[in-house]
């Protein structure tokens, strides 16, 4: 036979033939780990020479088997690769030891570190952690959501991309467990965990304006989104405190795509009454302001709303109201936990602070 492997001479990618893989079946006979074709309790018990019930109360960890059984079967179990199957345990105690996190995006480097804190806790809780991303798509999160409930979670950490939520008032009665996280959720009454995003707005276009700036310009998310709507109310709150009018010119709120970032601060820092600073607000938004001021002749200050990664090696580094992301997937999963153990009822919304970092860029004087 011709074991040559052929390669794809385009991709470089070997092929393996199916024919020269490792065989379906192990020599002993006892079924192999093909797909649709897994080891049962059945077949544990055939090997071990033992009944369904002594397998089950190995499995189950429950008393009543000999060692010398015992170890029969764990042999057997780990020869066949056999894993339990929850379903069945699922149907007799109603618990799953499975929650579901709902995010905005997987890609935003935000939620890395939240999603990381709220695993943790699941994990600390032995229950394990099911995510997935409504890519800010309403009708997505909706969708994911209610998958998540029909696969039985105990919980749900959700960061909304819709403003109703009353589609989850049937699993909140169920007994499901439910936290917001980042943004409240519409029309429900339901825990929620927060940044003070109006707060942190506020406070880092303060520190523009004690830096002598008065033409500060304002780059933000979607208005339908709350964190967007909060910080764009901190900004115009920082400018009315300091006696400032601001200009329909000087803020733009839209979709984060670089294009269209970037078109908004070109026409912020040009025309008849360019801005001497940017308020960016989101990690989105700073990352494309870096790369528009970075071809910029004059100097103009910026803080971004947000940290980002190498913030503190750029020249000048980037000033930012920072999150704490772990304390807000904390801090949610474990009011989430403290929901399934009957502690928590009434709910309530939770404002994590947030801090100012000064690095450089917001520090910058006015150039004219």
């Amino acid at each position: 036979m011709d074991r040559r492997i052929p390669v794809d001479h385009r991709t470089g990618i070997r092929i393996v033939p199916e024919t020269i893989r490792r065989s379906d079946r192990p020599a002993d006979g006892h079924p192999g780990s093909r797909y649709g074709n897994r080891p049962t309790m059945k077949d544990v018990a055939a090997r071990a020479g033992v009944g369904l019930k002594t397998v089950s109360r190995v499995v189950n960890g429950e008393p009543g088997v000999t060692p010398e059984t015992e170890r029969r079967v764990q042999e057997a179990i780990d020869a066949l690769g056999f894993r339990r199957n929850d379903s069945a345990r699922v149907l007799r105690k109603g618990r799953t030891a499975s929650i579901g996190l709902v995010l905005e995006d997987l890609a935003d480097p935000f939620y890395g570190p939240l999603s990381r804190a709220v695993e943790e806790v699941a994990r600390a809780h032995g229950a394990l952690l099911i995510n997935g991303s409504s890519a800010e798509d309403p009708d997505r999160e909706q969708e994911l959501a209610l998958a998540l409930c029909a696969r039985r979670v105990d919980g749900l950490v959700i960061i909304p991309a819709g403003d109703d939520h009353r589609y989850l008032e049937p699993e909140l009665k169920a007994g499901v467990a439910t936290v917001f996280v980042d943004r409240p959720a519409g029309k429900i009454d339901a825990d929620c965990v927060l940044s003070d995003n109006y707060g942190g707005a506020r406070d880092g276009v303060a520190h523009l304006i004690a830096h002598g700036h008065r033409r500060i310009g304002f780059i933000g998310d979607m208005p339908r989104i709350h964190t967007a709507a909060e910080r764009l109310r901190g900004y115009r709150a920082a400018m009315e405190d300091a006696g400032i009018p601001v200009e329909d010119s000087w803020m733009s709120l839209g979709v984060t795509d670089p294009e269209r970032v970037r078109r908004a601060a070109e026409e912020m820092l040009t025309g008849p009454s360019p801005v001497t600073a940017i308020f960016a607000g989101n990690n989105r938004v700073t990352v494309t302001v870096i790369r528009v001021l970075a071809e910029q002749t004059r100097a103009v200050a910026l803080v971004g709303f947000d940290d980002i990664e190498l913030a503190d090696l750029l020249q000048p580094g980037v000033t930012v109201v920072a999150q704490d992301a772990a304390a807000i997937g904390r801090n949610a999963a474990e009011r989430l936990f403290r929901q399934l153990d009957g502690t928590l009822v009434t709910p309530e919304r939770i404002e994590l602070p947030t801090r100012l970092i000064t690095r450089g860029s917001g520090e910058l004087p006015p150039a004219d």
